[in-house]
């Protein structure tokens, strides 16, 4: 793996581990750090399950500003940097053939919320909070936030928490139906641990295809699904998995999917 300046990487046993490493600026993004990522993100070569977290007491505090910083009197594209970045990585998060698991540590602000919300599964330590913090400087929530909000909480709960930029701590997140989890803080590793190893021998494949499935159902009509999902479960039954399952389950014995 190689050395990078604002991330960690590693990878063992099927497990990707991917760790944004700025603590001292609460893993805010600079544009060297979108750069690793997306480096990163091209590197999980055999990984069945890729788990994304920060160093220190937060996940993401969203964009450092520092980075992109506005003179007195000028002016910066953000939408440049939505194209070139950000919406790339969200793109690349969901389409990823692997279940992708938040380890929310602490705080998830303005865009690192809503990256960890465009993760597959998100367990968060219960002292962390969700901040759209984007009200507060003139913006709308980006990375996805004005569209998987109101989908996974409503239009009254996600119109709340953008229009205020008020803190949801994990626990309401978790009872909102927001994230899968929130824990006791000192449960978190064992937690995201027990279940990253549960999906690195589990059918890969056919976790992709529910990945994909489901968020494709957001915005398709029931007959066309129903379509879908037909087309999914005759790729799915030809597979080594499916046939590894039926086996193991006949045997009485722990199957040995290989993901494929």
């Amino acid at each position: 793996m190689p050395t990078y300046e604002t991330i960690l990487l590693s990878l063992e046993s099927g497990i990707a581990r991917l760790t944004l490493n700025r603590p001292e600026r609460l893993n805010s993004f600079t544009v060297e750090m979108h750069e690793e990522v997306a480096d990163a993100l091209g590197r999980l070569g055999d990984a069945r399950v890729l788990v994304l977290t920060g160093a220190g007491r937060g996940f993401c505090a969203g964009q450092d500003l520092n980075d992109r910083a506005v003179a007195p009197g000028g002016s910066v594209d953000l939408g440049e940097s939505l194209e070139l970045r950000y919406n790339p990585l969200i793109r690349r998060l969901t389409a990823l053939p692997m279940p992708v698991i938040a380890r929310v540590n602490g705080v998830a602000a303005g865009a690192g919320a809503n990256i960890a919300l465009a993760c597959d599964i998100v367990i968060a330590a219960k002292s962390a909070k969700f901040i759209q913090s984007f009200a507060n400087i003139g913006l709308v929530p980006d990375s996805g936030g004005t569209w998987i909000l109101p989908r996974l909480i409503g239009q009254a709960r996600a119109m709340g928490l953008a229009l205020t930029g008020e803190a949801l701590s994990a626990e309401n997140a978790a009872l909102w139906g927001m994230i899968w989890k929130a824990v006791d803080d000192d449960a978190l590793d064992a937690e995201v641990d027990a279940l990253a190893t549960r999906f690195a021998s589990a059918p890969t494949a056919g976790l992709a295809s529910i990945k994909t499935m489901i968020r494709a159902g957001w915005t398709a009509t029931l007959s066309d699904h129903l379509d879908t999902e037909r087309d999914a479960q005759r790729s799915l039954g030809g597979g080594n998995d499916y046939r590894e399952g039926i086996a193991a389950f006949l045997e009485k014995r722990t199957p040995n999917f290989t993901g494929r």
